[in-house]
């Protein structure tokens, strides 16, 4: 039986601890921390629009994107504007971390002027480094290593379908080492769930990593394994996630990839050996006939829209999570 949400968590007595701080990988989360901002964003989806506009009135988020994004850009810019807050957006070659300017000088300078900064880059040094120098709180908007913000979504989606993460199955399918797998996997074994990749040699988890999500999971029962299986990896599962072959700059490699990661495409067939109340997952954006079929993306398992929602839900409580005290609120 699910455990309940205020179950797991005790949160009557203890203080917000995240304000002021920064967010470039889920692991800079406790568990604790990351089920707050859980109920947090529960809470934020069903409270009135209205009720909320005044939240971060005359807070500025910046947003720095080097690479194109749909959900990530309109779920933030939507997000801080719903709490009252404005919004500065900058992409391409108006901001390029570490090439225009040192890291140190651009964070520098924008904390100046801005309370929070969101950026979507490529290698990940250069945004430790960032976010190093910057004094206000800085989020990994996405970045070669990590993808937190996805995460966040992601969990908060199974919770609402399952009450809790611990103990359930997640299978991920495709290339296991990328941003997206990493951060679920982190914030999946976090809150107690298993997950199971599959996925040929080429695209595996390192030993190393896999024994880190153990040691990750090792207080709330949480565990990773892989398989180069993958009716292995998806049998009994609860979720069952996929995300596109080739990553956004890695182009070059779209021919090895699509016929290495073939055997590992999500479709009814292999579905059919989760649970029977398995649910679909995928960032977005899906590539339908390669990684996953037409018939689950768009079929009753999916909850992909239902991520892509979560994006902004989650990406709220983050905000007010780095930005106030959260007085007044759920925590």
């Amino acid at each position: 039986m699910a455990i309940s949400f205020a179950a797991q968590t005790g949160f009557a007595s203890a203080a917000p601890t995240l304000l002021g701080r920064k967010l470039l990988e889920t692991t800079d989360l406790t568990a604790e921390e990351l089920l707050r901002l859980l109920r947090l964003a529960q809470y934020l989806k069903v409270q009135a629009r209205s009720e909320q506009r005044t939240l971060l009135r005359d807070r500025t988020l910046a947003m720095l994107f080097e690479k194109p994004s749909l959900r990530t850009r309109v779920s933030f810019e939507v997000a801080m504007t719903q709490l009252g807050g404005q919004v500065l957006f900058a992409q391409g070659g108006e901001f390029l971390v570490g090439t225009r300017e040192s890291p140190e000088d651009a964070a520098r300078t924008l904390s100046r002027y801005v309370d929070v900064i969101a950026v979507r880059t490529h290698a990940h040094e250069p945004l430790e480094r960032f976010a190093q120098a910057a004094t206000v709180p800085v989020i990994n908007a996405l970045s070669a290593r990590a993808h937190p913000c996805q995460a966040l979504a992601d969990v908060l989606t199974a919770q609402e379908r399952f009450g809790s993460l611990a103990g359930l199955r997640i299978a991920y399918l495709g290339d296991a080492r990328n941003n997206v797998a990493a951060s679920l996997a982190e914030a999946s074994v976090m809150l107690g769930a298993t997950v199971q990749f599959g996925c040929p040699p080429t695209h595996r988890p390192s030993e190393s990593y896999l024994h880190k999500l153990t040691t990750i999971g090792a207080p709330s029962g949480g565990t990773a394994r892989a398989f180069t299986n993958p009716v292995r990896a998806v049998r009994g599962a609860d979720i069952v996630y996929t995300d596109v072959w080739t990553s956004m700059g890695e182009e070059r490699y779209r021919e090895r990839n699509d016929a290495m990661l073939r055997p590992y495409a999500v479709t009814e067939g292999l579905l059919s050996f989760a649970q029977p109340k398995a649910i679909f997952m995928h960032c977005l954006p899906a590539h339908r006939g390669e990684e996953v079929t037409a018939g689950v993306i768009d079929g009753p398992q999916s909850a992909v829209f239902d991520q892509a929602e979560n994006r902004m839900h989650a990406q709220k409580a983050l905000l007010l999570a780095l930005l106030t005290e959260l007085k007044g609120l759920p925590v």
